[in-house]
């Protein structure tokens, strides 16, 4: 039986490889960081033993060597597209890659390298242009290679770019009119698993480099109705012009919390990939023997798109907006407790609590309130801070009721309130997984 190596294999490209190369009767293994992720993605194949748990930017030759031993192909599916907390994209596209191909020479394993369509050192992003060293570091290798520049890919998972045009064609306002020269052209993820199963077979001759994608490209303002159709809502009654600058700031901000852990897709590489065009030619790809990929009607026909999709297209809109909410719900509540310490403090005492213990209660219970607000603004920190409020909230209502119970009774009602708090916190937590 052929063996396959897959980097990246809970990806949304590299999961779709290593489905197809298994169908396809290859023995295959998954290389990826995170255990848990990837026995969520495939708890029989993790249990069998076919993942190797690393972190691919940071494997010596040595190590990959002894990964590659068996094995008659290797997919790099591995990439992130921003630098930030959790990514490093001359580590993960460049200096990876070098490792690999190190492991590679003297063998006749077939390396296959996910890259990506419109990659060139003259790019306006660093993601393109670390992809455009990385490509160069194969194609100047000694190694059996094919190299494979796919435009934007389109699954039944959503991850980066795709989730953003599910979320703008759900947007409920109006038809969100942002980046208006654009062109995009789309490639079916299962098309792209299977270019990656020929070319694993032998099928494509070795050194093609060859870009997959649709044959027609259209505008990102079609992209999202298209979508938008195929989530099943009616077409938009009126046009949302969104500013430039309005766009800009919010990839700034964006770009700020890239660095907190959270891969937006409004990061500026994604929007700069997106405002310069995402586009290929399907020529290379026909004339080395691939067959031809579908368009994104075709693509969509293919997965039928039921209540979960819009549920999800409306949620990840939502969702910065809900940590947003609660980061400042509770930094403004630890802040109001601190700057109005005496009052405060004066609420609890007037009800028979020690001004001792009166006002331990509210400093510490401001600076918990302040640490919890800022905790749920790292990605890797989040779902325990959601957690955390809804503890302290449970905290702060069997308090109110043994010392000041008539709190419940208050005509503004502040205990009841702490009740949709708690609600959106275990909605922030169950929205957090990525993968």
């Amino acid at each position: 039986m052929a063996r396959a190596v897959v980097l990246g294999a809970y990806g949304l490209i590299g999961a779709a490889c290593l489905r197809a190369l298994r169908e396809a009767g290859f023995s295959v293994t998954g290389v990826v960081r995170s255990e848990a992720s990837a026995r969520r993605a495939d708890p029989l194949g993790s249990r069998a033993g076919s993942w190797i748990f690393l972190d691919v930017a940071k494997t010596p030759a040595a190590r990959w060597r002894e990964i590659f031993t068996e094995a008659d192909v290797v997919v790099n599916a591995a990439g992130a597209l921003q630098d930030g907390a959790r990514d490093d994209l001359t580590a993960i596209h460049e200096t990876a890659a070098g490792e690999i191909l190190k492991a590679l020479e003297g063998t006749r394993t077939r390396f296959i390298q996910i890259s990506a369509a419109g990659v060139s050192d003259s790019a306006p992003t660093e993601f393109f242009r670390s992809k455009a060293r990385g490509d160069r570091l194969v194609t100047g290798s000694g190694v059996d290679w094919i190299l494979l520049r796919p435009t934007l890919v389109i699954g039944a998972q959503a991850y980066g770019g795709t989730a953003l045009l599910r979320a703008a064609a759900a947007f409920p306002l109006g038809h969100p009119r942002v980046l208006p020269e654009a062109r995009i052209q789309t490639v079916w993820v299962e098309d792209l698993a299977q270019a990656v199963v020929q070319a694993a077979r032998g099928e494509i001759p070795a050194w093609t480099i060859a870009e997959l994608t649709e044959p027609e490209a259209r505008s990102f303002a079609e992209t999202t109705r298209i979508l938008r159709r195929w989530l099943g809502l009616p077409d938009w009654r009126r046009e949302l012009p969104i500013p430039r600058p309005l766009l800009r700031l919010a990839s700034r901000g964006a770009d700020v919390l890239g660095w907190l852990g959270w891969r937006s897709p409004l990061r500026r590489n994604a929007l700069l990939s997106l405002e310069g065009g995402v586009t290929g030619s399907p020529k290379a790809w026909a004339q080395a023997g691939g067959a031809p990929c579908r368009s994104l009607e075709a693509t969509l026909a293919r997965m039928p798109a039921p209540l979960q999709e819009v549920w999800f297209a409306r949620l990840y809109g939502l969702f910065p907006v809900i940590v947003g909410v609660l980061a400042g719900f509770w930094i403004l509540s630890g802040a109001m407790g601190l700057a109005s310490f005496g009052a405060a403090r004066e609420v609890l005492t007037s009800r028979g609590m020690g001004a001792f213990w009166a006002g331990l209660a509210v400093g510490a219970g401001s600076l918990v309130d302040l640490a919890l607000g800022l905790a749920i603004l790292r990605r890797s920190w989040a779902r325990a801070a959601c957690f955390g409020m809804i503890a302290v909230s449970l905290a702060y209502l069997l308090g109110a009721t043994l010392f000041a119970p008539g709190l419940w009774a208050d005509p503004l009602g502040p205990l009841v309130k702490v009740f949709p708090s708690m609600i959106l916190a275990l909605v922030a937590a169950a929205l957090l997984e990525e993968r």
